[in-house]
Order: C-alpha cells, then structure tokens, then sequence
C-alpha cells in the first residue's frame, strides 16, 4: 500500500495520519473502523467474486466504499496498519457454532498486532459483533471494555473435538480461544499466515450451501453511541448500548435502498436478495 492509499484508506474511516504507532493510535483506527466500514456479505448474494489481494480489497473498501466479511474487512485493516508501521500477522481461527463444534479450518481471519511502544494485540474489524477496541494477546486475565468481558486462553483439548495446544499459552502455534462474557467466538492459531491461505475458507463461506452467508442477508457496524445497526434482508435492527433493541420491517425496495445508502453508506444497484434461502444445493 503506497501513501496515497493510506491516504485513502484513513480518509474513509475518518481518521488522521498517527504520529507513530502506538496503542493509543490502533485503538483509534479500530474503532473508526468499526464505525465506518460494516460487516456485509452482500457480495455472495449478488454474484460478485470475492477476491483475496491487497489491491481487489482496497478497490472495494476503500474505491467502492463497501464493506465485506472478516477475510475482506481485516484483510485491508491490516495492509493499512501495515503501511502506518505497525508490526501485523494474520491469524487463522475456527468459529464456535451450534453445540459449541468448530468451524472449517480458515474460517476467520484475525490480526495480531504489535505496537511500536510494546505489547501484543488481537485486533479483529470483521467479526460481526466483537470487541470495539483491541485485545491485549498475551494476557489471560479478563479483559472488560464496551463489547463486554473477554478472556484469551489456552485451548480446552476436549472442546469441540479437536485436540488443544496444551502449555505455553502464547507461542507459536499454540490454539488460543477468545472467549465474550463466557462464551467461546472462536479458536485462534498463533502461526502466522498469508492472505492466499485464506482462499479456501472464502470460496467455502461464499459458495457451500452449508455456510450461514450463503442462507442470509446481513450489513452491521457500530454505531458511534457504541450500539450496533443492523440490515438483515428487509429487517432494520437498532441496538442500543444498553442492550434494548428497536425492530422494523421495511416494506419498500425504496426503504431497503435508503438504509443500505444513507446508514451504511452503501448503494446496490438492486435490492440484493437471498440466492440459498433454504441451505439446500
């Protein structure tokens, strides 16, 4: 990413050029983020591609304006952290689902990223709904911040079938699980990886008719009161920081258009629908 595209990038999200990068500066750029560019899979549902480089993300992020899911979102997060001169890896991580089972392997994409005045952070803009501000990696206490309590901890080898790491919390290679008020998001490997291993996972969420993208609709960021908007097909639902949550059916292809542009600043050139309603092939 050259100058002009962070430029750009800092441009879309609304922040300013970071003298340096400090904990202070990717807490900024993580929430900015949040706020500004929202989690969508609209892209699976209107039969565009879903391409994995650092230039097809930035035409979309930041060129078109778009969102994306966690490959996309944190994909470009981290070529910008990057250029501003933080020290980034990606992380591969498998998604709690229904009964506590893992994911597919390259199920999410998440960063850890190091600050140039110390530490470790897990920062993640493409998880839905997570924590607003970064994750200090290494510490395995509770964390408590606006998105609720977290905790990253070792692995449970019996959880969901698939052996853990055992001791050494924090090394290379050693699973990780990142726990929200009690519960388990998802498990973390420490290797870091490329963004072309991330291919697989991508056409997996965006073609297999047993991926949860493929049978819905949704676009959600924050909000900036720390609440969350979200779109799930004609359904607005507005979350307030207290939990409280307003619901409304929109009836009109013209409503749908009118949140997609003027809430998340998105402009389909049609209402998008489901193409997978059912999960069936």
């Amino acid at each position: 990413m050259n100058a002009a595209q962070a430029a750009a990038y800092l441009d879309r999200i609304g922040a300013a050029p970071p003298a340096s990068p400090t904990v202070a500066a990717l807490r900024e750029l993580h929430l900015r983020h949040l706020r500004t560019v929202p989690f969508e899979n609209l892209s699976v549902h209107l039969g565009e591609e879903i391409v994995l480089t650092e230039e097809r993300l930035l035409d979309k992020v930041v060129g078109a304006r778009r969102g994306g899911f966690c490959y996309e979102l944190n994909g470009a997060f981290g070529a910008l952290l990057t250029a501003l001169g933080f020290g980034v890896a990606l992380l591969a991580a498998r998604v709690y689902g229904e009964e506590g089972r893992l994911g597919i392997p390259y199920d999410h994409l998440a960063l850890r990223v190091r600050t140039g005045d110390g530490g470790d952070w897990l920062a993640d803009v493409g998880f839905g709904a997570l924590s607003h501000f970064p994750l200090a990696f290494r510490e395995r206490e509770e964390q408590v911040e606006p998105g609720g309590t977290f905790r990253i901890v070792p692995a449970d080898p019996d959880a969901a079938g698939v052996r853990g790491a055992g001791a050494g919390a924090g090394a290379e290679g050693v699973d990780l699980d990142v726990v929200r008020d009690g519960r388990r998001q998802y498990r973390l490997e420490s290797r870091p990886r490329a963004l072309g291993d991330f291919v697989s996972g991508a056409w997996w969420h965006s073609t297999s008719p047993a991926s949860h993208f493929m049978r819905s609709l949704v676009c959600s960021r924050l909000t900036e009161d720390g609440g969350r908007i979200t779109l799930g097909g004609r359904t607005l639902t507005t979350t307030g920081p207290d939990g409280t949550r307003e619901v409304e059916e929109l009836g009109s292809d013209e409503e749908v258009l009118a949140v997609y542009r003027d809430r998340f600043g998105i402009a389909p050139g049609c209402v998008p629908t489901v193409r997978n309603p059912l999960g069936s092939g």
